[in-house]
């Protein structure tokens, strides 16, 4: 695909139509957005499109258009493409379905596409479509709510319809590009992605993803997003997942595809969201505002119901309503009377109501103590006869006290009903941000500090995918050979060994000496606990006998290993494989109750130290490796090394699945009491 040809396509000078209806929306569209460069229209019957004369033929074209938008049938528009292609056009839009969406009919047939593209970029097939609101260009088969931009955030979405309606938003969010993808037959989300990133008038990029066609290319596009500071916001459907496999590890019961994807995000800096109205909001505000320098953030309203349920909402974020100091409270109060109780979140009641310079006092004061936003809670009267006055005149007094600090000032208004298109507008004009929802503003800021926070770390390292080899009937490895395979990398192994028989067992006892636990070996034997197949805290010969007596019932060799005392916690460290993601590992609370807790984080590969510490961090039981209630704090960086020593070895041994359940965490070192491999 020809990287200029897709400058072209994506911000074009001049444009081709093709088809009836569709085509024509796209010329009339794209005329009253304010595209000055020639459009031309081409049918092969018809004398007009939209008022323009048409071309009957792609070789009657005076020039090679940068752009074609074609709205005609799949087999057509096969021909349309590979004609285009031969005069050197920029690249084409295909609005047409029929392709790999409706079989291997279809399927045949956008191969036959792809070869008449060439190096041509091609956007589709089977998708709506793409509006530019920088250069003024609709490729587009119907209506739309854009206007014409300077600067603004780029959204990327696999579906038509999910893209149409977001432009329809009328809160304040510059969408400069809207692109649907469709069947992405050629061009990607990646390729989207980069061609934003080519261009500085972006400031934000949103994509809306059903799924990634090329992992390695998203992960190079989102990291070059990293680099260049561009945030990037994300919606992605498949949250609920159907019933996970049956599967021989507990690795296997704790992760789904999508937790994969939260991984993938993560590691990216991606801000991931749920909902089309969280989505909306974060971007205008990451696009408006930028990165939220701190988390220390600061709330205004005369109301006490507004300040308390502002106080109640921070709690589910990493945001804080940072204190005043006493000379701050001073400030404030000054502009007050002594009704007043100075707190942030602020309740300056209504006593400067209506009096501009008076709210601008006192949001100046507020703002004194520098937070990295500070929000404004406005609810505008909104019906027939209304007066606006006293509302726009506490905008425009927030919007005084901001500027005149340097400050990020936000109004936001709990309901979409309470701000209205005038409000909006006036926020524009004073450099004011417009925000929506109590939650969801304060959800929108948490995602701008995690991007100043992902913005601050170092660019991560390629992913890594790695596939086990095929084979329809994978090797389990028992325990005993998992372990051999894991001691030359550096996991650290209880002393004990293999015995055949009663007097093996015995003589392995007494070298390590008791307590010793016995363990059946099998390679038929996976979870040994609901087996009975583990007898732990030995202290006898005479236990032990019995024990292997009632183990051989079970497996013909037993394992035989020093029973590990001091343990503070237990750790799960787990591999699966992924068909897109390959290997990755998983790090959790483990020991039996390892799928009742469900306490894990993963790790996509490679991982870093710092990843592994931080993945730490973030369990819930991670108070017990700290020093919970006056117990030793456990040996993290014993632990941080076994882990890394299993990425280690499926970075030369690529597994389907691995389990070390449990890791035995202790003051000065942690052991691998029981592993597990299935390769």
């Amino acid at each position: 695909m020809d990287k200029l040809r897709l400058q072209r396509l994506m911000a074009p000078k001049s444009i081709a139509v093709f088809g009836a209806q569709g085509a024509d929306f796209a010329v009339s569209e794209s005329q009253k957005m304010g595209f000055k460069g020639p459009i031309y229209a081409v049918h092969p019957t018809r004398e007009q499109i939209a008022g323009l004369t048409c071309y009957q033929d792609v070789k009657e074209l005076p020039t090679p258009p940068d752009a074609a938008y074609i709205a005609v049938n799949a087999e057509a528009s096969i021909d349309i493409v590979a004609a285009l292609n031969a005069i050197g056009a920029g690249g084409a839009v295909l609005y047409a379905s029929g392709f790999s969406e409706v079989g291997e009919l279809g399927r045949q047939r956008q191969q036959r596409l792809l070869a008449a593209a060439g190096e041509m970029p091609i956007i589709g097939p089977n998708c709506y479509g793409v509006i530019n609101a920088l250069d003024k260009a609709v490729l587009w088969p119907d209506q739309h709510g854009l206007s014409p931009l300077e600067e603004g955030v780029g959204i990327i979405t696999q579906s038509g319809n999910v893209g149409l309606n977001m432009t329809m938003q009328q809160t304040g969010l510059p969408i400069a590009y809207m692109v649907t993808l469709g069947n992405q037959a050629q061009l990607d989300i990646a390729d989207i992605i980069n061609t934003m990133l080519d261009d500085p008038r972006i400031n934000a990029i949103g994509l809306h993803i059903e799924g990634i066609k090329d992992l390695p290319a998203f992960d190079t596009a989102a990291r070059r997003a990293l680099a260049q500071k561009v945030p990037i916001v994300a919606i992605k459907s498949g949250r609920t997942a159907a019933a996970a496999k049956i599967a021989l590890s507990h690795t296997s019961s704790l992760t789904g595809a999508d937790s994969l994807f939260d991984a993938l995000f993560e590691r990216l800096g991606i801000v991931r969201v749920n909902t089309l109205p969280v989505f909306l909001e974060t971007l205008k505000l990451v696009s408006l505002m930028g990165p939220l320098t701190s988390n220390r953030i600061a709330s205004m309203s005369c109301s006490g119901g507004e300040a308390g349920m502002m106080a109640d909402l921070i709690a589910n974020t990493g945001l804080e309503f940072a204190s005043l100091s006493a000379s701050q409270q001073q400030a404030v109060k000054a502009t007050l009377n002594d009704y007043v109780e100075i707190s942030n979140p602020l309740d300056y009641h209504t006593f400067i109501w209506g009096d501009r310079q008076a709210m601008t006092n006192t949001f100046g004061a507020m703002m004194t103590a520098k937070f990295s936003a500070t929000i404004l809670l406005l609810d505008w009267p909104n019906y027939p006869g209304a007066n606006p006055q006293q509302w726009d005149d506490a905008l425009l007094a927030l919007a005084d006290a901001a500027k005149a600090g340097n400050h990020k000032a936000i109004v936001l208004s709990s309901l979409g009903e309470c701000l209205p298109s005038h409000a909006i507008a006036l926020c524009q004009a004073h450099g004011v941000i417009p925000m929506i929802g109590l939650d969801i503003c304060l959800q929108a800021l948490d995602a701008a500090y995690g991007l100043q926070l992902a913005f601050s770390r170092p660019i991560p390292e390629p992913l890594v995918i790695s596939h086990p080899a095929a084979s329809n009937t994978p090797q389990l490895l028992n325990e005993y050979k998992a372990k051999q395979v894991l001691k030359p990398f550096g996991i650290p192994l209880p002393p004990g060994g293999l015995a055949n028989n009663l007097g093996e067992a015995i003589t392995i006892a007494d070298n390590i000496g008791y307590p010793v636990t016995v363990k059946a070996v099998s390679d038929q034997l996976t979870h040994k606990t609901e087996q009975h197949g583990v007898y732990l805290n030995i202290t006898t010969q005479q236990e032990l006998q019995s024990a292997v007596q009632q183990l051989q019932k079970l497996a013909g060799q037993v394992l035989v290993e020093r029973m590990e005392t001091g343990v503070l916690a237990e750790l799960i460290i787990g591999v699966n494989h992924d068909p897109l993601f390959g290997n990755y590992l998983l790090v959790g609370a483990g020991g039996i109750l390892v799928e009742l807790l469900k306490d894990s984080q993963l790790l996509l590969l490679p991982c870093t130290p710092e990843d592994v510490q931080a993945a730490l961090q973030k369990l819930a039981m991670q108070p017990l490796l700290t020093g919970y209630r006056g117990q030793d704090a456990a040996d993290i960086k014993t632990i941080v090394e076994t882990i890394m020593a299993v990425q280690g070895y499926i970075e030369h041994h690529p597994v389907r699945e691995l389990d070390i359940n449990p890791l035995l965490v202790k003051a000065h070192s942690c052991v691998a009491v029981d592993a597990l491999i299935s390769q």
